[in-house]
C-alpha cells in the first residue's frame, strides 16, 4: 500500500513538469521519458544545456550511468552541431545582441550604450557608493519595453546581505511610469544565507529564467558569505574554488538564456598601497577574470556618485556620474 501511495506521489510530482520540455529531450537519441524527467528536474531542460554538460554532472546530479550520460551528451553535441565560426560571423551576432538601459545616460554611454546581455557586470565599492541602488534600478528598467529601452523582461534578486526593498523598486517604478504592482510582481526574490544556499538556488535558476522570462539576475554582494565563512590564508583554495563554480554556473545561464548577471561585490583596502588608491575588491584573479566588465563606485559630493568602468574586453576605461535621490538613480 505504502509503494502505490508513494508511486502516486512520484506521479504527481512529475505532473508539475512542463510537457514540452520533456518532448524537447525526447528528441534527443537515448534520452526516454524517465531519463528526460531526471534531467530536467537536475536543471538541465534544453538540449544545450546537456551538450555542454560533462559525464560527471549528469552522473552525479541526474542520477544516470556514466556509459548512458557519455552517449546523451554525444548524441546532444550532434544535434546542436558544435563548430568553429569565423569572426565576422561573431561580429554579426554580437551586433544583435541585446541591450538595456541603466536610467541613466552617462551611463549607459560608459558601458557601450546600456547593460549588456550574456555578460557578468560586477559592481564593487565602499559602503554607501550605490551598489545595491544601481541593482534595484536594474530590476526595474528590464522591465521597460524595448521601445523605451527596456528589454521586456523579468528579474532575479539574490539578496546575500538583507539589503533588497520592495518599497525601493516600488518608487523606482512610478519614476519610469510603470505599474508598481506589476513591476514587484516581476521580480523573484531570494534571500540567500551561506555560500552553500546560495549554491543550491544557482542549481534551480534554469527552471525560473524559464518560467519567468528572466533577463537579469542580480547577486548582492556575491562575497558576502564566502568572506565570513572562509577565514585565514589556509582556506583561500577551498574558497576560490567555491567562488569559481559561481562564475562558471552564472556564465552559463548568462550565455544560455542570453541574459545579464550583475554581481555587487566588497572592497578591502591594500595596507601595502603607499600612493594611489589602496581599495582594491575581494575575489582575486577568479573575480576579476570571472567579470565581463568591472566598474568602481566612488562618492563625490553631496548625493553624486563617480562609476569608474575598470575593465572591458572592448571598451576604454572612463568615468560617468550619477546622483542617487528619492526617485532612483538620475543624471547628475
Amino acid at each position: 500500500m505504502s509503494n502505490n501511495k508513494e508511486k502516486i506521489e512520484n506521479d504527481n510530482e512529475h505532473d508539475n513538469i512542463d510537457q514540452s520540455l520533456i518532448d524537447e529531450l525526447l528528441k534527443i537519441k537515448g534520452v526516454g521519458e524517465s531519463i528526460a524527467i531526471k534531467l530536467i528536474e537536475a536543471n538541465y531542460p534544453t538540449i544545450e544545456s546537456i551538450a555542454s554538460a560533462t559525464i560527471l554532472q549528469l552522473n552525479k546530479n541526474a542520477d544516470i550511468g556514466e556509459k548512458t550520460a557519455a552517449k546523451i551528451i554525444g548524441n546532444a553535441q550532434e544535434m546542436i552541431n558544435i563548430s568553429f565560426i569565423d569572426a565576422q560571423q561573431l561580429l554579426e551576432i554580437r551586433e544583435d545582441m541585446k541591450r538595456f538601459t541603466t536610467g541613466v545616460e552617462e551611463l549607459d554611454k560608459l558601458i557601450g550604450g546600456g547593460v549588456e546581455t550574456q555578460s557578468i557586470i560586477e559592481v564593487y565599492g565602499e559602503f554607501r557608493t550605490g551598489k545595491t541602488q544601481v541593482a534595484h534600478q536594474l530590476c526595474v528598467t528590464v522591465q521597460m519595453s524595448e521601445g523605451d529601452g527596456g528589454l521586456d523582461a523579468s528579474a532575479i534578486y539574490m539578496d546575500c546581505e538583507g539589503t533588497f526593498r520592495p518599497e525601493r523598486i516600488r518608487d523606482m517604478a512610478e519614476t519610469f511610469k510603470l505599474d508598481p504592482q506589476l513591476v514587484l510582481k516581476n521580480v523573484q526574490y531570494i534571500r540567500i544565507y551561506n555560500s552553500d544556499h546560495l549554491n543550491v538556488a544557482l542549481e534551480k535558476i534554469p527552471q525560473v529564467i524559464m518560467e519567468h522570462n528572466i533577463k537579469l539576475i542580480v547577486v548582492d554582494s556575491i562575497m558576502t558569505h564566502l568572506r565570513s565563512e572562509y577565514i585565514g590564508r589556509g582556506t583561500l583554495s577551498s574558497r576560490q574554488q567555491k567562488l569559481n563554480t559561481f562564475l562558471r554556473k552564472l556564465h552559463k545561464v548568462a550565455e544560455d538564456f542570453s541574459l545579464t548577471v550583475f554581481l555587487t561585490n566588497q572592497v578591502q583596502t591594500d595596507p601595502g598601497v603607499r600612493w594611489g588608491n589602496p581599495t582594491k575588491p575581494i575575489g582575486g584573479n577568479i573575480m576579476a577574470h570571472g567579470s565581463t566588465y568591472r566598474l568602481y563606485l566612488r562618492k563625490a559630493s553631496g548625493n553624486k556618485r563617480v562609476a569608474k568602468l575598470v575593465d572591458s574586453p572592448c571598451l576604454p576605461e572612463g568615468e560617468a556620474i550619477f546622483a542617487i535621490t528619492e526617485k532612483g538613480i538620475e543624471n547628475a
